[in-house]
């Protein structure tokens, strides 16, 4: 039943994938939601500790932010992305417990994560879900902020105009 699930969660995630690609090849105006809004700013909720379901909204959120109709509203989104409940434990370079091919999956989220916040994309780990699951936060790679809270720093977000897009 698990592997049901699984199988359907990452064919839904690809399904919106292909959609925001498909959609994304049309001119600023395909989207009447972004008709006259000067500024985006986005944070992501990720729960999900399923490799392949993150690695997918990962991708969809790198596409997003560079998305010339995203980019057209005033050229660069505002976009945080915060890790929380079992989320981390795909953040950690301690990868026992994992299956090969998950692993290989682990190592495209690194590189994605890593490309992401060169890119500006802001990335923060719940330091809360991480002692409950007894992490070392010096496991995680160097580009994601730890922050004590992740929903007080989702609340901050929020506070600031922030659109709040659940990943889990």
């Amino acid at each position: 039943m698990r592997s049901v699930w699984k199988t359907t969660c990452v064919l839904a995630s690809l399904c919106v994938g292909a959609f925001f690609v498909w959609a994304g090849a049309g001119s600023a105006q395909s989207y009447r939601s972004l008709e006259g809004v000067e500024s985006i700013k986005t944070v992501f909720d990720v729960r999900d500790d399923n490799p392949e379901n993150v690695l997918v909204h990962l991708q969809l959120v790198h596409e997003s932010y560079n998305d010339d109709e995203v980019r057209s509203t005033d050229g660069k989104p505002d976009f945080a992305v915060i890790f929380m409940d079992l989320s981390v434990t795909l953040l950690s370079k301690d990868r026992e417990g994992f299956t090969d091919q998950e692993k290989e999956t682990l190592q495209k989220i690194d590189a994605l994560l890593e490309k992401m916040a060169a890119e500006g994309i802001a990335l923060e780990v719940c330091l809360f879900a991480t002692d409950f699951f007894e992490l070392d936060p010096k496991s995680f790679p160097p580009e994601i902020e730890r922050v004590p809270n992740g929903w007080i720093a989702s609340i901050g977000y929020q506070a600031k105009g922030y659109s709040l897009i659940p990943v889990y």
